[in-house]
């Protein structure tokens, strides 16, 4: 590890936070770095691994210590997720982040007491998993676009019908966060609510596993509700919310994508700045070709002055300021920089870049989705243009 990505921020993270760091990467490095390849080839990581996490306090690392977690914060699940992206682990980082940072942040915030010591102490300790979900076929960042719908019931309940898509841990889950609409309203921000959806109710149903070009041993599934007769009580939060606690959800997930993207983005230029030292052409290493070192140093820049746009948007997200521009600036930074460090690092692997034999490959292809999810590129634009022409968010 070079010591030039050690550099971090010491507004953001303490001298607890890098203790928390060293024990967490010692374990990936043991538990899960020698085996990434191994489960991308064969399509799964462990299913135990989720408990030996929690056994370890690294999916609790953020939540009160009444409900099984560690007493952490924000940044302490950042470096949980960053430490999975050091080593390519994009997987089970994307499987992680999601159960840790956006499917169980909102019970704490918005659920009851019963519902937090109902779902927590099991999903901290990995004996659940939970999903998140959000895309539809036709609605993605759209989130007004949903047509997920959750009616009262006559008995008391609701009842949930629709689907959802591209939904990560859909295949393990065993409680999906789910935004439907629901009556009075039809339309605008108030037709929308969440709801906490145990997936051994009668009429969920989970569909095909969806085969992606990347993060094979992540499961990305569609999820249907047919007729999904839920509790009273697995209404998150107000009725007529959903719409602002999922937009809150979406500013933590932004910024947890971010500093994964310049996680990644520095293994990619280090599994780079490593080939580059012992390929030889023309009879010397490549290193000594000042086009690549060169090149190699812009992205490098890039990359740390990504990572500190990060940091202080955490910093300030953490602090409970709302910043949605600035968290837009860094998940659009932040990707970018990653799709061009990875680009790079496979370019100058040559034609051994394009052979799966080689951890570039999939790092290059891994890359690309940070474009996509947590919000396009395109949106992340709207959101920073909006803010600069004095339009308030839809």
């Amino acid at each position: 590890m070079s010591s030039a990505q050690e550099q971090r921020s010491h507004e953001l993270f303490t001298p607890e936070h890098e203790l928390l760091r060293e024990s967490v990467r010692g374990w990936v490095n043991k538990r899960v770095a020698p085996f990434v390849d191994e489960w991308e080839s064969f399509g799964e990581f462990p299913a135990d691994l989720f408990a030996q996490m929690g056994e370890q306090g690294f999916l609790g690392v953020q939540y009160p210590e009444e409900y099984g977690g560690q007493g952490g914060d924000f940044a302490a699940n950042l470096v949980v997720c960053e430490e999975l992206s050091r080593v390519g682990a994009e997987s089970l980082c994307m499987a992680v982040s999601v159960h840790t940072a956006m499917a169980t942040p909102p019970i704490l915030k918005y659920g009851t007491e019963d519902q937090r010591q109902h779902y927590l102490p099991d999903l901290l300790a990995g004996r659940k998993i939970a999903a998140l979900g959000i895309s539809e076929p036709d609605a993605g960042s759209d989130v007004a676009g949903i047509r997920t719908r959750a009616r009262p019931a006559d008995d008391c309940g609701w009842i949930l019908d629709g689907g959802k898509t591209f939904i990560t841990n859909g295949g393990r889950a065993d409680v999906v966060l789910v935004i439907a609409r629901t009556p009075p309203a039809e339309e605008g921000r108030k037709a929308f609510s969440l709801f906490l959806v145990d997936t051994s109710l009668a009429g969920f149903t989970r569909g095909r596993r969806l085969q992606k070009i990347g993060r094979h041993a992540s499961d990305t599934c569609e999820l249907g509700f047919e007729s999904v007769r839920l509790p009273a009580d697995a209404l998150l939060g107000e009725m007529g919310r959903g719409f602002q606690q999922i937009m809150w959800e979406l500013d933590a997930e932004r910024i947890v994508s971010a500093a994964t993207s310049v996680s990644l983005g520095f293994h990619a230029l280090e599994l780079a700045i490593a080939y580059v030292k012992d390929r030889r052409q023309f009879g010397k290493p490549i290193a000594d070709f000042q086009a690549i070192r060169h090149n190699l140093a812009d992205l490098w820049a890039s990359l740390t002055a990504a990572r500190e746009l990060v940091y202080s948007t955490a910093r300030r997200f953490q602090a409970g300021e709302e910043r949605l521009a600035e968290i837009a600036m860094a998940k659009l930074v932040a990707a970018r920089s990653l799709g061009e460090a990875a680009d790079y690092a496979l370019q100058v692997h040559g034609g051994y870049g394009y052979m799966r034999e080689y951890p570039i490959s999939r790092v290059w292809v891994d890359a690309r989705v940070k474009r996509i999810t947590a919000g396009t590129d395109e949106i992340q634009r709207e959101l920073i243009a909006r803010h600069l022409l004095g339009r308030p968010s839809q």
